[in-house]
Formats: structure tokens, sequence, C-alpha cells
């Protein structure tokens, strides 16, 4: 009986110190673990209960295993499993073939399924997003990439006139389940062409669906879903998130594309944020903690539609809000947050809510000037500090 705990309980403890405590593991899988360790520790034998939980939780860990994946890697593959689960899905743009994309995410791709599933186009975004729109009338499922985000500005009647409208102006006739996707936000000193954040751009466009993924975990999950939407959906991804590296589950899986992601569970602030500034405001929490503050920290992972429902009972526990985005501050993703917050839940707040947000420049090039115009870790502490005084 000593031996069969020991067999569990070290099995349990190795999914425990493999899984890493990531927001999408299972609470309960860990707290089963520890409590089977203690057991075995003192010595004490398990129940006949104890044992089947124990089998319970040990059999998902050996079927449900996970791989290791930067975050381009876990789009290419989301990518790559949705081709091959629909042929109807199709890839376009600038160098996504036989190169492989700019950030390598449509790498191997192909070679695996054909230049006619995955083409490449010339330098042209009105024509080659156009074509892709075109393409999902006639009931494909393209995944238009920009090389850039900020060159999708040239397709800007494409996306808003065509993508997002065609639905209502045809009269339900067609449907547009279109990806749009590629890098945008502030990298290292990539000058303000290449600095665009798009997400202000196009929140405001009807009938379009805007997501930003954060992890590898999110990134595939929502990559996926956005493939399966019958929506046209914007997949923001961050030029300095992708070589993060994560452990993924090796099962099918997709994220809800209008459901926001808790980081961070907390009692005194809510800090709503998405992107790279997930990090920032990560590492700014650990400074807050040691301070004595519990922020609770929400990903919203989905820009429009907002998840209200979360963000709300966010915001009646901790009756006070915090914003930090990299978007500009005038007419960006914060504006549009705090009046859905005011509207909605303004009776539940203490305190005005703030908003941490790029300043209203273009992008620098020097490295020390660039730095200025986002925020900062520090920044974030200081806001907390004076919303809960």
């Amino acid at each position: 009986m000593y031996i069969c705990s020991l067999c569990f309980c070290v099995l349990l403890w190795s999914y425990v110190a493999l899984s890493n405590f990531c927001i999408h593991t299972c609470y309960y899988n860990h707290v089963f673990c520890f409590a089977f360790f203690f057991i075995f520790f003192y010595g004490q034998l398990l129940t006949p209960f104890q044992y089947l939980l124990s089998g319970i939780y040990l059999t998902r860990y050996l079927l449900y295993s996970r791989h290791e994946l930067l975050l381009f890697e876990a789009l290419q593959e989301g990518l790559e499993e949705e081709m091959e689960r629909d042929l109807r899905v199709c890839v376009m743009g600038e160098d996504v073939g036989h190169y492989g994309g700019s950030y390598k995410v449509t790498k191997g791709l192909a070679k695996k399924f054909g230049d006619l599933r995955v083409l490449d186009t010339p330098i042209a975004e009105n024509s080659f997003t156009g074509m892709g729109i075109g393409a999902a009338m006639t009931g494909l499922r393209p995944v238009v990439e920009g090389m850039n985000m900020g060159f999708l500005l040239l397709a800007f009647n494409q996306i808003s006139n065509n993508c997002g409208m065609l639905h209502y102006t045809s009269g339900g006739q067609f449907t547009i389940p279109i990806v749009i996707r590629g890098p945008g936000g502030v990298g290292r000193q990539l000058g303000a062409e290449h600095s665009q954040r798009l997400e202000s751009y196009f929140q405001s466009i009807p009938g379009i669906q805007m997501v930003a993924c954060s992890t590898p975990y999110n990134a595939k999950g929502l990559m996926k879903a956005a493939i399966r939407s019958e929506n046209p959906v914007i997949l923001f991804e961050h030029v300095l998130l992708y070589n993060l590296k994560e452990r993924i589950p090796d099962e099918d899986y997709i994220c809800n594309l209008e459901q926001a992601e808790m980081v961070r569970p907390g009692e005194h602030v809510t800090i709503l944020t998405y992107s790279r500034m997930r990090y920032h405001v990560m590492q700014a929490a650990k400074t807050l903690v040691n301070k004595g503050y519990d922020p609770e920290v929400i990903d919203i992972r989905s820009l429009k539609p907002f998840d209200l429902y979360t963000i709300g009972n966010s915001v009646k526990k901790t009756h006070r809000v915090l914003i930090v985005e990299e978007c500009m501050r005038t007419g960006g993703i914060g504006a549009s947050l705090i009046a859905a917050i005011t509207e909605n839940f303004n009776d539940y707040l203490d305190a005005p809510i703030m908003c941490l947000s790029s300043q209203d420049v273009p992008t620098p090039y020097a490295g020390t000037l660039e730095e200025v115009t986002v925020v900062q870790p520090a920044q974030i502490v200081t806001a907390v500090e004076q919303l809960c005084q």
C-alpha cells in the first residue's frame, strides 16, 4: 500500500512541476497532488476513494501530456491543424509560402499543402485582402497575413466596407469567415511606421471581431477558434511575444473568442490589460504584492466585443479599475473600456477609472525615447498606489 502511495504521489507531483501552474491548468489537479503528497509524507494510507481519484488524475496526466512551443510555433501549429482538418482553409500574403512568413508563422506549410493553399502574393495589401474576402464569400476560409499590421492600412477600405459589412448589406446572403492576422505593436526600434497598434483603427468597424493573443496557449487556441468562426476576425500578434515559450496541451482545444482570461485573482484593484502589457502588469504585480497590495489581473483578449461578464464580476469585487494598454490614449481600447465600465458598472466603483496608455506621438526610432512612449511597470505600481489610497 505504501509503495502504491509513493508511486501515485511521485507521478502526480511530477505533473504539478510539469504543468507549472499555468492559468489554463485545472486548479484542483494541484490541490489533489499536494494532498496526496502530504498524506504519503506523514505515513498515512490512502482510502479507496483517494486511490480512485489518484488513478483518475494520473490517467489524465498520461493521456493529456504537453509539449513546449514558442508563440510563433503555436500559431503555426494551430494553423496547420486547421488546414488538415478543413480543406477550405487557405493562407495568402506576402512571403507566406516558401519563405515561411516574416516571423515564420507559415513555415513549412507551402511544402505540405502546396502553392494553391499557401499563396504568395504581390506587395499589394488592398488586392490580396480583397481577394481573401471574395474567397470567403464563395465558401473558403482564408487566413490573410499582413507582413506588418501597419501595412494593412492600405486595405482599410476592403476591411471596413467589404469584410465587416457584406453580411449585412447582402441581407445575410454572404458570410465572411476570414481571419486577418499579423505582427504589430511597438517592437525594438522598428520606427513609427512599423510600430502601429491598429486595434484603435479597426474597433469601430461594424461586424468585425478582434482578439489579441499573449501566450503560446491562447495564440493557438484563438487562431483555431478564429478560423472556425463564421465572422471576420482580426487576430493581433505582438512582435515582441513571438519567442515566448510555454507548454501547451497535446490534445485539440480552442479558446473562446469572446472570453477574457483571469491571469491573477485579487481583491484590491482590477487591472485590465492585453497583449504585451500583460507582462508589464505581471512584473508590476510582484512589486505590488511585496508592498501589501493584492491586484486582480485580467487579460481581456477579446478586444471586440468585451467580456463584460468577467470584467463586471471583477469590478463588483474590487471596486477599482486600472487599464493598461500599449494602444494610443486617444480613441484607443482603453477609452472604449472606460465607456463600457462607466455605463454598466459605475455604481460599483469607489474611485475614478485610471488608464495608462501610450503617448499620442509617433513611435521614435531611438530606443530610449521609444521606451518612454509606452507604459512601464513602475508607472503601473504608482497608479495602483494612487487608486488604493
